[in-house]
């Protein structure tokens, strides 16, 4: 990065700086000779109210430096602002001309940047914004034109409408600061040459997932190479690795970076493969462990041996109660037996909204080259089903979904699993992806591990009764995988917490059951 495209960033800290100076400043006791001078000069309480506007300032300044860092066009007008009016504040509550010179400093030296903040904000909140403008306006002129009695009810509603405007106050700023939103969705256009690029060039076991309704895409010049990506409460989330021309990927993750700065975004790479990990090192990227995808050879594939035996007999007992799989294109699939299939769905999800970005489908019917196993009982009703999307130019498939109803015998989803391998060994498949299972290096620590790699797993383990790590993890090492790692790239360091809280937004790990799940989530089958 060049030296004065760092300016963003030190203007951020210096902001920060500043803040923290004049939340400092606000707070300790002023030089009592230069007190004394300016009460004696200024109307009686002018010196206190500007202390307390002194203490705003230096905290509007510290919430505003994450936006000056960002290069956010609107956090910079707002501290201009907010900088002026705090070198005022400290001459007036005291003389502090030290404070007041950190802060004409940092003004001159926003003023000599100013070009380099061209982040946008997002258009769309003015609507909401402007609604919330009147009615801290309301308050306001409650609170200046209603006499208030300092004792009674009064002043019970006085204080209520203080709090009320600090609140709006701080609704106002959070939406004037949000950031500029992805548009969500790719144009059926930007669809179909997706498809066709996954198809011809889609060698990564996570290619068909970028074409998900909810991902954008940036092509390259030629067309011959992609990006997908989601941009979520400031951070953009490349899903999987660039698809298309080796050759040209270099570029256009430059290119990405470009306009996700000048959108004001942090970037992350999610489900990176080893194999692009040194193209993201040059590119300045840091590389964290995520997890590994569970691949099975299907050519060597067996049920022979008594390490698999467990499998083997949840097959033999599913088969011997009348179970039977049946493997059918989504496009051959008739309307009762799509009925069928969402009922299942539904039942097993609940309330749960549908999780997962990177290796999940957003819907079934409406990528008619992917596959469904469909167990049927012996009276046959559907027991279950498997959702497998293809990688077309490495000859595999990839496992999107899997559901099954709670009243089937138990093994199930194992014997589902066999017979998917089955056909796809039938079919020459080079490899089928099961599930992703995330930490599961960690995952697979035991006692003559480091103490690191145990202490970590234990603290995972904590969480497995809504995350399911391990379950999902000891689920996938039934098949004897072969484990390929997947990594997150980030920028900084310090944006790995907002990285990870816009990660589990998107794969829906944050959302409670209940009313709050949208009847399109429990219809996406």
């Amino acid at each position: 990065m060049r030296p004065h495209r760092r300016a963003p960033l030190f203007l951020g800290l210096g902001a920060a700086f500043a803040g923290l100076i004049g939340v400092i400043s606000a707070l300790t006791p002023e030089f009592a000779d230069r007190f004394q001078l300016v009460r004696g000069v200024l109307p009686p309480g002018l010196p206190e109210a500007a202390r307390v506007a002194s203490l705003a300032f230096g905290l509007a300044l510290i919430w505003l430096s994450r936006g000056l860092a960002r290069r956010k066009r609107r956090a910079w007008s707002l501290a201009v602002c907010v900088v002026a009016g705090a070198a005022v504040a400290h001459l007036v509550k005291g003389l502090d001309f030290e404070e007041a010179t950190v802060s004409a400093l940092l003004l001159l030296a926003l003023w000599r940047h100013r070009s380099e903040f061209v982040a946008p904000g997002e258009p769309a909140i003015l609507r909401p914004l402007a609604r919330v403008l009147v009615a801290l306006t309301a308050v306001a002129a409650l609170l200046a034109l209603r006499d208030f009695d300092s004792t009674g009810a009064s002043s019970h509603i006085e204080s209520a409408l203080l709090v009320l405007g600090v609140l709006l106050t701080f609704r106002a700023l959070y939406l004037w600061l949000s950031p500029l939103a992805g548009k969500g969705e790719h144009t059926a256009e930007e669809g179909a040459r997706a498809r066709r690029l996954v198809r011809e060039r889609g060698r990564d076991s996570l290619a068909y997932f970028s074409l998900r309704g909810d991902k954008q895409y940036l092509f390259s010049p030629s067309h011959r190479t992609l990006v997908a990506y989601r941009a979520v409460n400031g951070t953009a989330l490349l899903s999987g690795d660039p698809i298309g021309d080796r050759a040209e990927m270099e570029d256009l993750l430059k290119e990405f970076r470009r306009i996700a700065h000048a959108s004001g975004w942090r970037i992350a790479a999610l489900g990176t493969s080893a194999e692009l990990l040194p193209l993201y090192r040059r590119l300045g990227f840091h590389a964290v462990y995520l997890g590994d995808e569970a691949i099975v050879r299907p050519g060597g594939f067996s049920l022979e041996g008594r390490p698999i035996r467990k499998v083997r007999q949840s097959v033999t007992r599913l088969r011997k109660a009348g179970y039977s799989v049946r493997m059918l294109t989504v496009g051959d699939v008739d309307a009762d037996l799509r009925n069928e299939i969402a009922s299942v769905s539904s039942e097993w999800r609940g309330r749960w909204p549908e999780r997962g970005f990177t290796m999940t489908m957003d819907a079934l019917w409406d990528y008619p080259d992917s596959v469904v196993a469909v167990a049927e009982g012996p009276d046959g009703r559907v027991g279950g089903f498997l959702h497998l999307v293809p990688s077309p130019a490495c000859r595999g498939w990839s496992l999107a979904t899997m559901r099954r109803r709670r009243e089937t015998p138990n093994g199930l989803m194992e014997f589902l699993i066999v017979e998917a391998i089955g056909w796809a060994r039938e079919h020459h498949v080079s490899e089928l992806s099961l599930n992703f299972a995330v930490f599961g290096r960690v995952l697979r620590a035991d006692a003559g591990s480091a103490l690191r790699q145990r202490t970590a797993r234990a603290f995972l383990l904590r969480f497995d009764g809504f995350f399911q790590l391990e379950r999902l993890h000891s689920f996938n090492a039934k098949f004897f995988p072969e484990w390929r790692p997947r990594f997150v790239c980030i920028e900084r360091w310090t944006e790995a917490p907002l990285v990870g809280l816009a990660y589990l937004h998107v794969e829906q790990l944050l959302m409670p059951p209940g009313p709050w799940v949208r009847s399109k989530d429990l219809a996406a089958v």
